[in-house]
């Protein structure tokens, strides 16, 4: 694998751990709890399928320009 990929891993992994170290040791410096809204009124709509869709769309398409530029 290339040098770039394993530094990227690496980070995101390293970030992850201190930033959910640091919140444990300094509860405070979290974001703070609020008041619950009513669920009623509330609609969220999450477009999960054309999130997926595009993404696959996005791999495929990055994928195939790394294989032309080569």
């Amino acid at each position: 694998m290339p040098q770039w990929l394993w530094f990227s891993i690496v980070a995101s992994v390293v970030l992850t751990v201190v930033l959910n170290v640091a919140l444990r040791l300094f509860p405070s410096a979290g974001p703070r709890p609020r008041a619950e809204p009513d669920r009623s009124r509330v609609r969220v709509i999450v477009p999960w399928r054309l999130m997926l869709a595009g993404s696959l769309l996005l791999t495929l398409v990055l994928t195939l320009l790394g294989r032309l530029g080569r």
